[in-house]
């Protein structure tokens, strides 16, 4: 098993290109299933997840090429409907395949799903959605069993925003026979990006990055060719540690449209941000304010970043409130900073930051993908010697050769075996 291995006290400097989004590309790479022939997708990151995808895909008879920066899916021969809890188990996106098996074959029995141990996020609303177009369903041994002699359109409203169980109706939906309307549905980037790829296809969808998408199912869709857009997660790592080192980074590749938030409560605190012909030039402040945050689905502060802002907190001058809303137990991360020398306390679903001067450098443990690269950002300023970031097979299934990126930056990173 791999660690990283920082020694921090390096301002970053130079530029760094942001890789494709996970979070766009898993649906995107799913959504290959409505239709046969070539899809040809750019922008996919090299990621354990999305090796993931593509062998439980590969089960069902999916064929996947890879040539010049570029992956070409092919779903002619789907031969299979079920996807296995060995595979499953590590991903919890898995469940996106629900959706367009269902309006393909008409059939799929997919394994409960498994991931990061940050939230139960419960994938019941997506089987309420399913059930209103008309799929039968019932849980048997750990496994969704779900058939459909067709799909119906349906009126459907979240009780609250869900991304992958918007993405996986909306899937569903293009297919369906009748109009389909997803009311209090996420607004994400992501799901945006997926929609972009299924009208390309021939889907007819409308509303997409608003609270209600309206779907009129088609008969027929076609192969296309897409590019992913970037990760704004990755992006917004890079311009935390910016700012937790007091560097100057070039953001190149990102969308500046999808960090609103993250601009906003970086400026806040001193961080000079300005936008560039290739994305955007963040440069840390002296001394850096503490502020507080609150997670929000999107267009607000991305949970996906709190852990790693939170790092950038623990440095700073004054007290911080950090409020989660969407996952429950997505303070694990806040017991490894306090062995680096953070103050920080616990209470319900809000975390009290005390900013110190310094972080010391101590050996961790990741505990999840977000928080893995909180304590990377933390060893990147923290003192006395080196910081050992443990079990990081978390932070491979969603940054792309993240060490490498920090070590072109200047950062003194490295992998070896724990």
């Amino acid at each position: 098993m791999d660690k990283i291995v920082i020694e921090g006290g390096v301002p970053l400097k130079g530029s760094v290109l942001i890789s494709g989004a996970k979070n766009a590309a898993l649906p995107i790479i799913a959504a290959c299933l409505l239709t046969g022939g070539w899809h040809h997708l750019r922008g996919i990151p090299n990621l354990k997840d999305i090796q993931t995808i593509k062998l439980i895909m590969s089960k069902l008879g999916v064929t996947f090429r890879e040539d010049n920066g570029e992956l070409s899916v092919n779903s002619d021969n789907i031969k299979e409907y079920e996807a296995s809890y060995d595979l499953v188990k590590t991903m919890r996106a898995s469940i996106l395949l629900l959706g367009p098996l269902l309006a393909r074959m008409g059939r799929a029995k997919i394994s409960m799903p498994g991931g990061c141990a940050i939230g139960a996020r419960p994938i019941n609303l997506h089987l309420k959605a399913l059930s209103a177009m008309g799929v039968d369903m019932y849980l048997d041994h750990g496994y969704i069993n779900a058939q459909a002699s067709g799909l119906k359109g349906a009126n459907i409203f979240f009780d609250i925003p869900t991304v992958t169980g918007t993405e996986n109706i909306m899937m569903a939906a293009v297919k369906a026979e009748g109009q389909t309307i997803l009311k209090n549905a996420a607004k994400e980037p992501e799901i945006q990006d997926l929609a972009r790829m299924l009208r390309s296809m021939g889907a007819h969808i409308e509303g997409d990055g608003t609270d209600t998408i309206v779907i009129e199912g088609v008969d027929d869709l076609q192969p296309v060719q897409h590019t992913v857009i970037p990760d704004r997660i990755e992006a917004g790592t890079f311009m935390i540690a910016s700012v937790i080192t007091k560097g100057e980074i070039e953001i190149d590749g990102c969308r500046p449209d999808h960090l609103s938030a993250v601009i906003e409560k970086l400026q806040s605190i001193g961080t000079e941000v300005e936008m560039t012909e290739r994305g955007l030039l963040v440069k840390g402040p002296d001394i850096i304010n503490s502020t507080d945050i609150k997670t929000m689905p999107f267009p607000g502060f991305p949970t996906d970043l709190q852990a790693q802002f939170m790092a950038l907190m623990c440095i700073a001058r004054g007290s911080s409130i950090i409020e989660e809303t969407i996952f429950e137990n997505r303070f694990i991360h806040v017991s490894e900073l306090n062995r680096m020398g953070a103050d920080i306390t616990i209470n319900g679903n809000q975390a009290l930051v005390r900013g110190k001067d310094h972080l010391l450098a101590a050996p961790v443990m990741a505990t999840d993908l977000r928080a893995s690269a909180s304590l990377i950002l933390a060893g990147l300023v923290a003192e006395g010697g080196k910081t050992d970031v443990n079990r990081i097979y978390h932070l491979d299934r969603g940054y792309e050769s993240l060490e490498k990126k920090f070590l072109k930056l200047g950062a003194r990173i490295w992998r070896e075996k724990a």
